[in-house]
């Protein structure tokens, strides 16, 4: 697991417009909120990332982006974005390495069966690269709003 003033593992991973997106990217310009979801359009994810698009602007206030993270495909995140006119960029981390690389992949167990899954986590990034809050097993209600109080503080 992944903990506070670690640097964060780089990254690059296609978004939604298959375009490469890399942790690089923001370095000395932007802090970075990436959380990772199970599932494009399942109800927890949706109220995560609704919540993270109507504060967007607000993190923008604070030369911070938000990106998400699944396992979908790029075409299943821009229906996804679609349907709900998401404003955060969503990368496909189809093969898992992203997953891996922050140790959100996780095997769970619901009903009796396990099985391996995106555990809901939140890193905040700051522009030097620095994990500056990790937190792991996250709900998704209020959890955009508390993220931005974090980010406030930065």
């Amino acid at each position: 697991m992944l903990e506070n003033q670690q640097k964060a593992p780089l990254f690059s991973s296609p978004n939604q417009l298959n375009q490469l997106v890399n942790l690089s990217d923001y370095a000395d310009k932007k802090n970075v909120v990436l959380y990772f979801y199970p599932k494009d359009d399942t109800p927890g994810c949706t109220i995560e990332a609704n919540d993270f698009t109507q504060l967007a602007e607000e993190f923008g206030k604070y030369d911070t982006v938000v990106i998400g993270v699944s396992k979908d495909s790029c075409e299943s995140h821009i229906d996804f974005i679609n349907k709900f006119g998401l404003k955060i960029d969503l990368l496909a981390d189809t093969g898992g390495e992203l997953c891996e690389s922050y140790g959100v992949w996780r095997e769970r167990e619901k009903n009796g069966v396990k099985s391996m899954a995106i555990l809901r986590s939140t890193f905040i990034i700051d522009k030097k690269g620095t994990l500056v809050d990790v937190a792991y097993g996250v709900t998704p209600d209020d959890h955009a709003q508390e993220v931005l109080e974090k980010v406030k503080s930065l």
